[in-house]
């Protein structure tokens, strides 16, 4: 019998305070420049999550075949068949629901709007598509994985500028990187469940040379938005040190021995900079708030 930590699980708990913490950066880089409140940044934060929730229960859904043999997740409450198809999907379906009537309502249309495109995309061009057939589907994923943080971004400014489309460039490079960090150092269940991720179908030598590329393009992007004026000079000296770390990290050479490790240190940094970024954001706003 399913239990409410069952129908918790299905939600992905972890994911959802993961792309919070991408919310809180877009969020208080917009506060910068436009009037905020701790209730739209609470608004902000739940409507999001319930969406993302809503996405990660479709997402187990869907995916319930390839997480039966998948050792990681092959003890789903989905994967294992304890809750209902449909009452899962109608689970699903209330939280979309309240998630954007909370951003619509509270925040602003636009940010409902936004929030709406991801879901869509990562439902049906990710799960549904990509994920299963194309080695790019890391790439479409990371499209609705930048998502969040822009949202939170238009909760405040209810406008796209160029800040805006920075920050969704940044995440979805920073996606890229972490991404291939967890299927490297999770080959095997990739492989089991016949996903076609970068490391599994080219190798890892050339997921290692993309890896670069992107660390790089990331530490760009991410430097510019100081240039922009917004972000100050402490968010400069924090963004300096993690894209420095991850880099240096990245860049290490690896090889059948030791790329397992390297992946794990990989994917452990790029938690580091997006908790690094999106906490100077926040100290940087203090003075404002006091």
């Amino acid at each position: 019998m399913a239990t409410l930590k069952s129908y918790l699980s299905i939600t992905k708990p972890g994911i959802i305070f993961g792309n919070l913490i991408s919310v809180a950066a877009g969020f208080f880089l917009a506060a910068k420049s436009e009037p905020a409140s701790l209730l739209l940044f609470l608004t902000t934060l739940a409507g999001v999550g319930l969406v993302i929730a809503s996405g990660c229960v479709v997402n187990n859904i869907f995916d319930r075949d390839i997480d039966q043999k998948m050792a990681r997740t092959q003890n789903r409450e989905l994967a294992k068949g304890n809750i209902n198809i449909d009452i899962a999907f109608v689970y699903a379906l209330v939280m979309l629901l309240v998630g954007t009537a909370m951003l619509f309502q509270l925040a602003n249309p636009l940010s409902a709007v936004v929030v709406l495109l991801g879901y869509v995309y990562y439902v049906f061009f990710y799960t549904m598509w990509y994920k299963r057939n194309s080695v790019y589907g890391t790439l479409v994923g990371s499209i609705s994985g930048a998502v969040p943080p822009l949202v939170g971004y238009l909760a405040v400014t209810n406008f796209i500028s160029l800040e805006a489309i920075l920050l969704f460039t940044m995440f979805c490079l920073w996606q890229m990187p972490h991404s291939y960090a967890i299927a490297m150092f999770r080959m095997q269940d990739y492989r089991d469940a016949g996903i076609p991720v970068l490391p599994v179908k080219e190798g890892i030598h050339k997921a290692h040379r993309h890896m670069k590329a992107y660390v790089v393009a990331f530490s760009l992007v991410s430097l510019s938005l100081f240039l922009l004026g917004e972000a100050g000079f402490e968010y400069l000296a924090v963004a300096a040190l993690v894209c420095f770390m991850w880099t240096k990290v990245t860049f290490r050479t690896i090889d059948d021995s030791n790329y397992l490790v390297w992946s794990k240190s990989v994917f452990k940094v790029s938690l580091l900079v997006v908790m690094g970024i999106s906490g100077v954001l926040g100290f940087e706003l203090l003075p404002a708030i006091i």
